[in-house]
């Protein structure tokens, strides 16, 4: 079967499939399957490596295309810009096709209309077996509840051009699929969700890997410059916590400084308002966990480090991208979804 095969009435389908990587061991893994589905279809793939130092070279069943190791957003763009397909499907080097995802992908992007510019894949979080999920494991959980994002997206080419493709200043595989999302809707093109699915697993990682994703406030930042104050409901991101991380570092900055200052009582306030703020943060990561020794341990150590983190590198962001022009139409309501999908439009 071919592209051209893979129609609904007289419309042809014409896909290629973009995976950006790093060279982790599971790409070898999706691309086994995958590649069977692709071929019987003529669907394309490209593989884009984007390892800073691309050696060994991947052995991999796909055209390998030499990413410019600036990030996903730049690694995907890389990808669509040398595509073939008249539509573009994104999937994460570390997510696990089901065996007909080729076949479902094909009828996903057969049955949309001219207005539709992307489809989004279902996507499984495996859970643990007999126990609550870690922090870190409800965290990628939640990607299964995300809109629009490129674990398992594809694009039509024509609304990747028309919008530019993904804002490489988001040098994280954070928010920049969200924001491309916000860009094709407001260009006029709905939304909606396929039937294909692949199973993301849970990595490995370290117990201080809560830690390390605040960089991503420099990034929310960004988009804070761009899209006004209600940048996350333009985005459909969920609200966060800046506003109680901002103010639980500014009471333990005035702690010490009163202390420093030999003031006692406002040391002293400072404190109780850190420790109740730090508490608070620590219980709610705590309460749906596993609860055993070394995350009660994790969460209490990274509780009590993420607020300043948080708050240092929205500081940081905010200063580097203290001179960007608000987006042309920031803050404009698009709807989240076409008609026809399984949610309902977002007013």
């Amino acid at each position: 079967m071919t592209a051209a095969d893979a129609t609904d009435g007289d419309r042809g389908v014409a896909v290629t499939v973009v995976v950006p990587t790093l060279g982790r061991e599971s790409l070898g893994e999706l691309v086994v399957a995958v590649a069977p589905g692709l071929a019987e279809h003529g669907f394309e793939l490209l593989v884009v490596d984007d390892r800073p130092v691309p050696e060994p070279p991947l052995r991999v069943a796909a055209t390998v295309v030499r990413g410019p190791a600036k990030g996903p957003a730049a690694a995907r763009n890389a990808g669509w810009r040398v595509a073939r397909g008249e539509w573009v499907a994104f999937l994460d080097d570390d997510v696990l096709p089901d065996p007909d995802w080729a076949e479902r992908l094909a009828g996903d992007l057969a049955r949309v209309g001219e207005n539709v510019g992307g489809v989004q894949g279902v996507l499984r979080v495996p859970p643990p077996s007999g126990r609550r999920p870690t922090d870190w494991e409800r965290v990628t959980a939640g990607l299964a509840d995300g809109a629009w994002i490129t674990a398992d997206m594809a694009y039509r080419r024509e609304a990747l051009e028309r919008c530019g493709g993904f804002d490489e200043r988001l040098p994280r595989a954070f928010r920049e699929d969200a924001e491309l999302a916000y860009r094709v809707r407001r260009d006029g093109w709905t939304l909606r969700r396929g039937q294909r699915r692949v199973t993301h697993p849970v990595r490995v990682e370290s117990r201080w890997v809560s830690l390390r994703t605040q960089r991503g406030n420099a990034d929310d930042a960004l988009l804070r410059r761009l899209y006004g104050p209600g940048w996350r409901e333009s985005l459909d991101i969920p609200p966060g916590r800046r506003h109680r991380h901002a103010a639980i570092t500014v009471a333990g900055l005035t702690a010490f400084a009163a202390t420093a200052a030999r003031r006692p009582r406002l040391a002293a306030a400072a404190a109780m308002i850190w420790t109740a703020g730090t508490a608070e943060f620590a219980v709610a990561r705590v309460a749906p966990g596993p609860r055993d020794p070394r995350e009660v341990a994790t969460m209490l150590a990274t509780s009590a480090c993420i607020p300043a983190a948080a708050t240092l590198h929205w500081l940081r962001g905010w200063w580097r991208w203290r001179a960007v022009r608000p987006a042309l139409n920031a803050g404009r309501r698009v709807d989240a979804y076409s008609p026809g999908s399984e949610a309902v439009a977002r007013p």
